[in-house]
This record gives C-alpha cells, structure tokens and sequence, in this order.
C-alpha cells in the first residue's frame, strides 16, 4: 500500500488512487467476463496487480492476457509477480497503442479490456485517444469495463461506449463506480 500512495503522490495525474483496489471491486471489474470463451482479454493500468491476479486466476491457459502498465515501479512489481505465467504478455507501455499490442500478438479484437485508468484526472486528450483505441480494440462483439470513483466523466464515456450496466462497489476505499461498455 505504501509504495501505491507514494506513486500516487509523484503522479496524482496518472495514478487515480491513494490506496490498491479492493478485491470486492475486482470482482466487480471481471463479473462480465466469460473465462470459458475468452481469447484475448487486455488489461490497462494493471497497477500492483489486483484485477490481474483476479483475471489470471480465472482465464484459461490458451487465453492470451495483454496487461499494459506505463508506471515504471508498477511495471517492475507486475514483472516480478506474473513473470513466466501462461498466456500473460506484460507491456510496459501506454494504452493509447493498444491495437498495436494486439496486433503483435495476432489479433484484431480483444474480448474483453478492463481498465484501472483514472479518466477523471488523465488530460482529456489522453482520454480521448485511448477511448478511441479502445473502441478499435473492442469491436462490435467486444466489452469494455472501468471504474471511477465519481460518475463526472460518465457523458464523456457515453461519446465512445453504450454503458450496458453501472454498479457501485462501496467496499473499496474510496467506494467506485464499475462501467461494464460495448459499441455504440
């Protein structure tokens, strides 16, 4: 937990927490997910690796798993814990080139992305550009999941995705808001 906080406090712009995520919203991030028909699933911002432990633990060992941290110290944390997993590829790069990490690992589409970017604090250009990457990556079957902690950028997500569900996870610190999306 300390060393989230201290690079939430040398990065409040790109780190959207003071504090890891709760299992109880990693749940919550991975409820959509169909483990059994999942090929492809990509993560961003994987952080300590909470929603990453949930998501390796329940995909299949033929499924590829693209995580992308930009974080340097993150990047060295999820290397150390998820070196040598079947299927994972850890990118240590940034989420607006998400279809070029698909690519290279042969696929178009992704079935699935989870996200733990803070939309709310990321300049709205950045957000622009990986919402549009995203929405790219996802295609028309595909499905989109982030969390916010406030609803604010909720129209602004509505330009790129159909929010399909809303649910609120109050067992995180602080309580989150988890957008399960697909194509409009």
């Amino acid at each position: 937990m300390w060393q989230f906080l201290r690079e939430y406090l040398s990065a409040p712009d790109t780190i959207g927490a003071i504090a890891p995520s709760s299992r109880h919203l990693a749940a919550s991030m991975t409820d959509f997910i169909d483990f059994d028909k999942a090929r492809c699933i990509v993560e961003y911002g994987a952080g300590t690796g909470v929603f990453t432990r949930e998501v390796a633990a329940g995909k299949r060992r033929d499924t590829t798993y693209i995580v992308i941290e930009q974080n340097d110290r993150f990047y060295e944390i999820l290397r150390k814990q998820f070196h040598g997993m079947p299927g994972m590829v850890l990118i240590h790069g940034d989420a607006g080139n998400v279809c070029s990490f698909l690519r290279e690992q042969g696929f178009e589409h992704a079935d699935y992305i989870i996200s733990g970017l803070p939309f709310t604090s990321l300049p709205r250009q950045v957000s622009h550009r990986i919402l549009s990457q995203t929405q790219k990556a996802i295609g028309i079957e595909g499905i989109f999941t982030t969390f916010q902690y406030t609803l604010l950028r909720k129209a602004f997500l509505e330009q790129y995705f159909h929010i399909q569900e809303i649910v609120r996870v109050w067992r995180n610190l602080p309580p989150a808001y988890v957008l399960h999306m697909k194509l409009q």
